[in-house]
């Protein structure tokens, strides 16, 4: 038996005041349909999709070649949804009902559900809320079990004191899907065809219906506006950070820390407040973040040092190394171990090796450089001649002096001092002294332009 999973994604999602659709509005800097693919992405199984509203913007997001999709033309209710699907599974298959904005639902649920499906003709997901307003409630008969659910717009004052409600998220045999279904029928307040319809139609033909309650309501709990997607955001970002800490991180504020991405750490690490991981990022140990830095696609090796207000994208931070603060490290730059660099400086595309420095104030770009290398404050690496990249290759212990200029394609060998004020524009020898600044004049009499007063 086969397992399908179809996911509701349909909606328009008005309550967004957004031209874009629902479910593709981020949560930790991923789509919410993408989590929920996400979730699924263990059981493997076989994926359809009910678009509707921007369904070409939803299917050019989420590229996947196993993704079945499937449009709903007419947004006529969750059960006309699952009726889209349905013609396309195997009747034998075990189907799984879930939606593009419920984002957060734990692998680990859904593997309990489908357990408890096997056991029974269908299985639900269900949550109790201090708040149940606006919920299906869950009905049960005499004997605790699941008879029907029904949808606050057609409930009575009775059932409205009911705190458990249903999620939506349910498991069945397509067969019966499939029957139960096609009796659905629209004569409701929104005169809509409710999948939750199907649960009455189960009970009635003496079917046994397990339910299981979900660990917590932010597990499937949905998005219909951004004040529910903000909620959502800053759970998920505490549970990350949470884990983090669990795994020997010191955070300032664990409030205060966005993880968009995926987070490999060892221990004794401390992050400031503001501190954003976004992407694959592996951090070493006793790493320390500063304040509002951003790290994205790296690798932080042990010992390294973030001052505050730096960015790191897709670099490799060899051990002991030391950051900012104010410091952009960009693309495929890799620092050796015990590199510092300074407040203001921004490396792009650059090799530097052990130990060397860059204080303040200065660009390196397109730049292999040797160990032991000093670089002075405001020197500028001119890769770029208006339409071609190009090297700069600096040796081991070259000392260079401030407000320098390296026009590539240039070669500066090893132990060679370049002075304060110099543009390089040729190859510079082993242990040469290269100065190009013009002598110092001295003008007597010399008059400062100074303006009529009026």
């Amino acid at each position: 038996m086969a397992l399908s999973v179809i996911i509701l994604a349909a909606g328009q999602g008005t309550r967004m005041c957004s031209q874009i659709p629902k479910v593709l509005h981020p949560l930790a800097g991923k789509a919410l349909l993408q989590h929920v693919l996400d979730s699924i992405a263990p059981l493997k199984v076989n994926c359809y999709i009910v678009h509707g509203h921007e369904g070409a913007q939803v299917q050019a997001q989420i590229q996947d070649p196993n993704i079945y999709w499937v449009e709903q033309a007419k947004q006529l209710g969750t059960g006309h949804a699952v009726q889209q699907a349905l013609p396309q599974i195997d009747a034998a298959d075990q189907v799984l009902i879930l939606y593009g904005d419920v984002p957060l639902i734990p692998t680990s649920s859904l593997e309990a559900l489908l357990e408890a499906q096997s056991a029974a003709d269908l299985a639900l997901l269900t949550v109790d809320l201090d708040n149940p307003r606006g919920y299906g409630r869950i009905v049960r008969d005499d004997k605790a079990q699941v008879s029907a659910i029904i949808e606050e717009k057609d409930a009575d004052a009775e059932i409205k004191r009911i705190k458990e409600v249903n999620t939506g998220i349910l498991a069945a045999r397509a067969s019966d899907l499939k029957q139960h279904i096609a009796k659905l029928k629209n004569d409701n307040a929104q005169g809509e065809y409710y999948l939750t319809d199907v649960i009455a139609l189960a009970a009635h033909a003496g079917q046994n219906i397990s339910s299981l309650k979900a660990e917590c309501p932010e597990h499937v709990a949905g998005v219909n506006d951004r004040v529910q997607l903000a909620n959502l955001e800053r759970y998920y970002q505490l549970q990350q950070a949470q884990a983090l800490m669990r795994q020997g991180v010191s955070m300032a504020d664990p409030n205060r820390v966005d993880i968009r991405g995926t987070v490999t750490t060892g221990q004794d690490n401390r992050f400031d407040i503001n501190v954003i991981l976004e992407g694959k990022v592996t951090l070493g140990s006793r790493v320390s973040i500063g304040a509002n830095s951003i790290i994205r696609n790296s690798e932080l090796g042990d010992g390294v040092v973030v001052h505050p207000n730096s960015v790191i994208e897709n670099a490799v931070i060899a051990e002991h190394c030391e950051i900012g603060p104010f410091a952009r490290i960009r693309p495929d730059t890799v620092l050796a171990a015990q590199v510092k660099v300074g407040n203001f400086v921004e490396i792009k595309k650059s090799k530097i090796a052990k130990g060397s420095k860059i204080n303040h104030l200065s660009y390196i770009g397109d730049t292999t450089m040797g160990s032991g290398v000093n670089i002075g404050a405001g020197t500028i690496t001119c890769n770029y001649d208006g339409a071609f990249k190009h090297q700069t290759i600096i040796g081991d212990d070259v000392f260079v002096g401030s407000d320098t200029q390296l026009v590539a394609p240039v070669t500066v060998e090893k132990g060679a001092t370049i002075g304060a004020g110099t543009t390089v524009t040729r190859d510079i020898e082993a242990d040469k002294l290269v100065i190009s600044r013009l002598p110092q004049k001295s003008i007597s009499g010399w008059q400062r332009p100074r303006k009529n007063k009026s």
